[in-house]
């Protein structure tokens, strides 16, 4: 009864809604208000239940038990069941060797590893590489929406112009990078699609990054030359009811909402307040914690660090109704392995919209460098310093290039107030 239940859900049909030019516009909010107007009142926490549920893609016209082996693993993924995150891992052939050929996730190994020399730094901690892979992927897939054609997790991001619109400043050396490997890969005859490219990237990033999940990650994406509709992707000044309507028509519920915005966590933001660039969005750049959920809610037990950036957007989440209760369940006892799984599960979700041939997809999970699961900052020291303003210019714009970069700032010639 309970499978015919949430089967009947994902059946709901949305009404049509149309796109707007920028985000956030009063015109299409009005239209997405009808796809679950109770989202957004005020009387309403997030409780149980509050979670995304819904089929996406060709499984919306699949029967059960038409369904690959993967098929049915997304499927039970989508409707919250099954383990989001694996550590399964296992060995792959040499590249060149006959049964790497036959096996569709033999060069994800290589492609990977060659990832994650990128993505980890000196350190221990993740590169601004890897944070930009997460936000490609974000960005790449985030022009999905289930009452509007085309959008989602398609490549065009980095195949076409779409990475020069605003929404998308500071990912071009990230699309370079992209269009590097996957020129690379194909000249070297493994047909790669830039789609599952960036989706494998920000998987690689994440697991990267000390503490964080690694994801059960897929491949077999079609790749779009066009670009979307970057209009589709959320805005830092934004209200929360603006971002939960917004995400409600991505098939994203409040609760996944609030679990992929903590991604921010290992952030150092450039782009909104140019006099501020380079400072992190909680004390541990470049670490897969919860304390930003903490900081940037004021719930600390000690206040964020002067230096530490934090989005209107994230704010207005983290004191809305609809998602103060996730918010805070994030930050307080448990909320690590908590927020792990929700992200991977929400990131799976994100990261198959507008990917229509989800039943032929092929699991790649193995091939994903193993997660670090304790990791204490080398230079926390030195960090402090920065992160509460005493150092003076050019110390300050070097010290977060080199939080950026992966590298320890222990020993630096530091001058401080």
């Amino acid at each position: 009864m309970l499978f015919l239940i949430l089967l009947a859900r994902t059946l709901v049909l949305a009404p049509l809604v149309t796109g707007f030019p920028e985000f956030p516009r009063q015109k299409q909010l009005a239209k997405i208000e009808s796809l679950n107007p109770a989202d957004t009142n005020t009387g309403v926490v997030a409780g149980d239940g509050d979670d995304s549920f819904e089929l996406i893609g060709d499984l919306l016209n699949l029967d059960f038990a038409d369904l690959t082996p993967v098929g049915r693993s997304i499927w039970n993924l989508l409707l919250g069941y099954d383990d989001p995150e694996s550590n399964l891992q296992v060995a792959v052939p040499s590249l060149d060797s006959p049964e790497c050929a036959l096996d569709a996730c033999c060069v994800w190994k290589y492609v990977a590893d060659e990832m994650e020399d990128l993505f980890r730094g000196a350190s221990g901690r993740c590169t601004r590489w890897a944070r930009m892979a997460v936000r490609v992927g974000f960005h790449d897939a985030g022009t999905f929406s289930k009452s509007e054609p085309g959008g989602g997790a398609d490549g065009s991001l980095c195949l076409s112009d779409e990475v020069n619109d605003p929404e998308n400043s500071g990912l071009e050396d990230m699309c370079a990078q992209m269009r590097d490997w996957h020129d690379e890969w194909n000249q070297l005859g493994f047909p790669i699609s830039m789609a599952d490219l960036i989706q494998m990237g920000a998987s690689v990033a994440t697991v990267v990054c000390p503490l964080g999940p690694r994801i059960r990650s897929f491949v077999g994406r079609v790749d779009n030359p066009e670009p979307n509709r970057s209009s589709l992707l959320p805005n830092v000044f934004a209200p929360a009811e603006d971002l939960i309507r917004l995400f409600r028509d991505k098939t994203i519920s409040p609760h996944a909402l609030v679990a992929l915005v903590g991604a921010h966590t290992t952030s150092q933001q450039r782009g909104v307040d140019a006099a501020r660039a380079g400072d992190p969005q909680d004390s541990t750049p470049g670490v897969w914690d919860v304390l930003f959920y903490g900081e940037t809610a004021g719930s600390s037990p000690v206040p964020a660090p002067e230096r530490v950036f934090k989005f209107p957007s994230d704010v207005a989440l983290a004191q809305h109704p609809t998602t103060s209760d996730e918010w805070g369940s994030f930050a307080g006892s448990g909320g690590q392995e908590h927020w792990n799984l929700d992200f991977a599960r929400a990131y799976i979700r994100l990261s198959l919209l507008g990917v229509n041939n989800i039943n032929n997809l092929t699991e790649c999970t193995k091939v994903l460098p193993q997660a670090v699961l304790e990791f204490n900052n080398p230079d926390q020291d030195s960090m402090d310093l920065w992160l509460n303003g005493s150092m003076v210019p050019p110390e300050t714009s070097l010290i977060a290039q080199t939080v950026e970069e992966g590298e320890s700032i222990n020993g630096a010639n530091l001058t401080t107030t």
